[in-house]
């Protein structure tokens, strides 16, 4: 079975950790993993945006665990450095190929947003298997049959997002709703992903649920 702890996910901040050592996402303060930072193998993240890359809070990882690693696109590798991650500590990790680990393998996706990003799928030595999306518009061309855990965003709902949408777009207000719904997954999207791809003995989180 594969455990996880969901220390923050949403537009304040994202980070779960997996299985007691492996960190997904960064977008919390160091307070907020404290708990969990002598346990960490790997810091795997997915984009800049600051909700999911809090840039004091890396420093601080740097800074306790000078021999952690961090894997990441190319495009959050001059980040890493500024924040005094040192570039021996720095996977560079590539869409579609499999990097193996101590008991597991990162295999990233790409995700659709407004920024360079990627997913993780997870293969465990045990055999169990999970994916990782949030902060994309659409999961189309990635599979993931039979895993165990799918944790996967499911940011707003169509219909209220859109009703949300008309109501400001009549008040002369702006409409925050707009930018959500074309770079986030809605629910309906997320259930349909996961209903096509989970077996018997699956499960699954929604993630990054929209706070409006």
């Amino acid at each position: 079975m594969i455990q996880f702890d969901i220390i923050s996910t949403g537009s304040k901040g994202n980070a779960v950790v997996i299985n007691g050592s492996i960190l997904i996402d960064c977008g919390v303060s160091f307070k907020a993993i404290r708990e969990h930072c002598k346990a960490l193998k790997l810091v795997l993240l997915t984009h800049r945006h600051s909700d999911h890359f809090n840039r004091s809070c890396i420093s601080a990882l740097a800074r306790e665990r000078p021999s952690l690693r961090f894997g990441c696109s190319k495009w959050i590798v001059d980040s890493l450095l500024v924040c005094g991650v040192p570039a021996a500590n720095i996977d560079i990790l590539t869409c579609g190929r499999r990097y193996g680990y101590n008991g597991f393998q990162a295999i990233p996706i790409p995700l659709i947003h407004n920024a360079p990003n990627q997913g993780y799928k997870l293969h465990f030595r045990d055999g169990t298997k999970m994916i990782y999306a949030t902060d994309t518009y659409s999961l189309d061309g990635i599979s993931a049959p039979n895993y165990d855990l799918y944790m996967i965003e499911a940011n707003h709902e169509g219909a209220e997002m859109q009703e949300r949408i008309t109501q400001k777009q009549a008040a002369g207000v702006y409409a925050y709703e707009i930018q959500a719904a074309r770079n986030h997954l809605s629910k309906e999207k997320a259930d349909a992903f996961i209903y096509a791809n989970i077996g018997e003995k699956g499960a699954y989180v929604y993630l990054h649920g929209h706070q409006g």
